[in-house]
């Protein structure tokens, strides 16, 4: 529980921190809530809500800090999207203030934005250390398995339980949830229960930010991805390269990170689903191969038709010759109908050249009239273009 309350040996309002039911509170989170307030007071930054005074009253542990007259980023976007570039302001000052918290050997480990004030100066303080970590420290009051943070801004390794990998990449994670937040006007990842959020957070990839914000410009989102990204080792190294991105930005320079095309996302996805990602590639393989093998079969019929094609039209000129030859009664028409259909089935050079010689030798015993064109006779009736 926080109160507004006054110091009144300093004559100052402050905001009081309780425990609810404090008295009855078990000796490890008396511990957690005496371990933020200590955590939180080594670190001294106009962006990091600051602590004044730790203490216990009648068994009720407390502490008191700056009092933030103002609203949280929550209540900031909930009419909705931020501008890019007040959205970029924001995270890269929140940033920096947890870059010098990791300095200081503190994680905050649940960066949402209901954590971050906005004083009357239009600054964000960072606040509420309760899950706060000591980076070199060994002890911890987290047991193993056990999930801590906002589900919707927590990274992977926090919603899986990973306690050996959560690092300074997880705080990084957080920021880029805030940012997604902040250009989206929604979580990176939402759903009807806790269990459907959480397996989301673990396994899928949020809807990139211009789909949901068409406003939002490309380094933006390319920034905010990066700090999205699954595998710790693939995000920014530290709190402190997020906010010299968002300042390269703010300052209108072009960023260091480059969006990742649907290549590295499909191998992302793959190293993600092995068993999926196996199966689809050998179907993939089965595919290709009954494609490649009826090309060969289609390949093999159509030069099948083609050579059928090709004897035919010989087995007509060759009708056509014998006809010819045989000098019967009617059998000179009969020549030139098999002429006909040869040349009505296409020919090709050699082949044109026969039927012509076929239809000239033809018409030499019949009394069809030549006309001279050029060189080349060409019977007046029952002609065919051949040239």
């Amino acid at each position: 529980m926080v109160f507004r309350a006054r110091q009144r040996s300093l004559g100052r309002v402050v905001a009081l921190k309780l425990m609810l039911g404090g008295q009855f509170a078990s000796p490890d989170a008396r511990e957690r809530f005496r371990r933020e307030a200590a955590a939180a007071a080594r670190i001294q930054h106009p962006n990091i809500v600051a602590i004044h005074e730790i203490g216990e009253h009648e068994g009720q542990p407390y502490f008191s800090m700056d009092y933030i007259d103002g609203q949280t980023l929550g209540d900031r976007v909930r009419s909705g999207p931020l501008p890019a570039r007040e959205a970029a302001r924001y995270v890269a000052r929140i940033a920096a203030a947890v870059a010098y918290a990791h300095q200081q050997g503190v994680l905050h480990r649940d960066l949402k934005p209901s954590n971050v004030l906005i004083d009357l100066f239009d600054e964000p303080r960072v606040t509420d250390f309760g899950l706060a970590k000591q980076i070199h420290g060994s002890a911890t009051l987290t047991a193993s398995g056990e999930v801590l943070g906002s589900p919707a801004y927590a990274a992977p390794e926090q919603v899986r339980g990973e306690s050996a990998r959560v690092g300074l990449t997880t705080d990084v994670y957080s920021l880029g949830a805030l940012l997604y937040h902040l250009l989206t006007g929604r979580p990176p990842f939402q759903g009807d229960s806790l269990q459907a959020v959480l397996r989301q957070v673990a396994d899928d990839d949020p809807v990139a930010p211009r789909r949901l914000n068409p406003s939002v410009p490309a380094d933006l989102e390319t920034v905010c991805q990066r700090c999205l990204e699954k595998d710790p080792g693939r995000r920014y190294p530290t709190a402190g390269a997020v906010a010299e991105e968002l300042e390269r930005f703010l300052a209108g320079e072009p960023v260091r990170a480059r969006p990742l095309g649907w290549p590295g996302r499909l191998v992302r996805w793959a190293a993600r689903r092995p068993a999926v990602a196996g199966l689809l590639g050998a179907l993939g393989v089965a595919l290709a191969g009954l494609v490649a093998v009826g090309g060969v079969a289609a390949v093999r019929i159509v030069r099948a038709e083609q050579a059928a094609v090709r004897n035919l039209r010989q087995t007509l000129l060759a009708q056509a010759s014998a006809l010819r030859l045989a000098g019967g009664p009617g059998q000179q028409q009969a020549s030139l109908a098999a002429v006909d259909q040869a040349l009505a089935l296409g020919t090709t050079g050699p082949l044109r050249d026969q039927a012509v010689r076929e239809v000239i030798a033809a018409s030499a015993h019949s009394d069809l009239e030549f006309q001279a064109v050029d060189t080349m006779p060409r019977p007046v009736a029952r002609m065919h273009p051949v040239g």
